[in-house]
């Protein structure tokens, strides 16, 4: 598991310095002449890096806004990033020291201070100073077999439910996500893709426009891509937005407690392993049911079966109805549910395991890669 994007701010005592060409401000047009111009404002600006790369950083008065994908920065590729927040926060410091800004600090608790709300009643929030964290990405390789087994991986998934998302599967085939019925993704926002694909459709030809068919940058994205082909790269990641790290406490730099995101993404990753029944019959439905010990006797097992054939067979069900909801919990745990209609284009049910039908692994490194040096930029 790595750190793929990084949003983040921190609040200083002191004035910070002008690091944009230009800003705004608020107009008073019916103030008098000298007291007009208010608030003013600076602009965001990108501090450029090596290879196209950019972080953005904001100043508004007493405070720093700092975004980007520091796993990326001065680098052509991130297909292997930072393993740790503070590795990425020692990305964003060498940028702000270049800029003439304090380095961003580990949050602080100071107590509580009551806070009165609408309806009339008060409520404590702490007081923390240092560095606060909005958004966060974590990401990690899967290795799933050679070439063509990425696209049987991702439409399998995309047959699967998280956190009471249904498994979307992109057009093209190379991507599924899990959103609401709306289409929204409020906290997390899930994601698996097709690596491969992914540079292939955006880094190549930029490189290769910037750079030349015949440099030494464009030669190793075409290798990283044939690597991640070869292998069969399939990238897990999870966007953690503000409401999310807020809810869980999250949003701390090296006060909050980062072993919750392992758990939440190990569970994740560990998404397939409800993928149990490779062919859509009675008899194996029954015995994955029975392997799994999700069911105390074949009889049971049968009955359960029976409406997953009559649910691919175009069949709905009453779902408030108790029968219906206890056959459906047993099925979900093998990676069916009933409860949404049968898309036999997306529903496409493989066992996963590590050695057979799907090898499962997490991908190794290449001799041939270049790992991100970010203590050279602390440096």
């Amino acid at each position: 598991m790595f750190f793929d994007w990084l949003d983040c701010y921190q609040d200083y005592e002191q004035d910070l310095p002008i690091i944009s060409d230009d800003g705004y401000c608020n107009v008073d047009y019916t103030a008098p002449e000298d007291e007009r111009y208010s608030a003013p404002r600076q602009r965001r600006i990108d501090h450029p890096g090596s290879y196209s790369t950019k972080i953005s950083v904001h100043v508004v008065g007493r405070r720093v806004y700092i975004s980007g994908n520091p796993s990326r920065y001065n680098r052509l590729d991130n297909l292997f990033g930072l393993t740790t927040i503070d590795q990425c926060v020692s990305v964003y410091n060498a940028i702000l020291a270049d800029l003439g800004i304090p380095p961003l600090v580990p949050a602080k608790f100071h107590g509580f201070r009551t806070v009165d709300r609408s309806d009339g009643t008060q409520t404590l929030q702490p007081v923390m100073t240092g560095c606060h964290i909005t958004t966060l990405h974590i990401t990690e390789n899967i290795a799933v077999g050679g070439a063509g087994m990425v696209d049987t991986y991702l439409k399998a998934l995309s047959s699967q439910s998280w956190r009471n998302r249904r498994g979307r599967l992109h057009s093209n085939g190379k991507a599924v996500d899990w959103v609401s019925n709306k289409g929204h993704a409020r906290e997390i926002y899930a994601s698996v893709y097709d690596k491969g694909h992914e540079i292939g459709l955006h880094s190549l030809e930029r490189v290769r426009r910037k750079f030349g068919q015949h440099s030494t940058e464009y030669k190793y994205l075409v290798d990283l891509k044939n690597y991640c082909d070869e292998n069969g790269v399939a990238r897990f990641e999870l966007k953690l937005n503000s409401p999310y790290l807020k809810r869980h406490n999250l949003q701390y730099y090296q006060y909050s407690d980062y072993s919750h995101l392992e758990a939440l993404f190990k569970a994740f990753i560990n998404l397939d392993q409800k993928l149990e029944v490779n062919h859509m019959d009675l008899n194996t439905i029954t015995q994955a049911l029975m392997d799994k010990k999700i069911v105390e006797s074949t009889k049971s097992a049968n009955i359960t079966a029976l409406y997953a054939i009559n649910w691919m067979n175009g069949q709905t069900f009453d779902l408030s109805k108790r029968q219906v909801k206890t056959h459906r919990a047993r099925l979900r745990q093998i990676g069916i549910d009933i409860g949404k209609p049968c898309n036999l284009l997306t529903f496409s049910p493989v066992i996963v395991k590590q050695v057979t039908e799907i090898t499962k692994a997490q991908l190794p490194v290449p001799s041939f890669y270049k790992h991100p040096n970010h203590l050279r930029l602390v440096a």
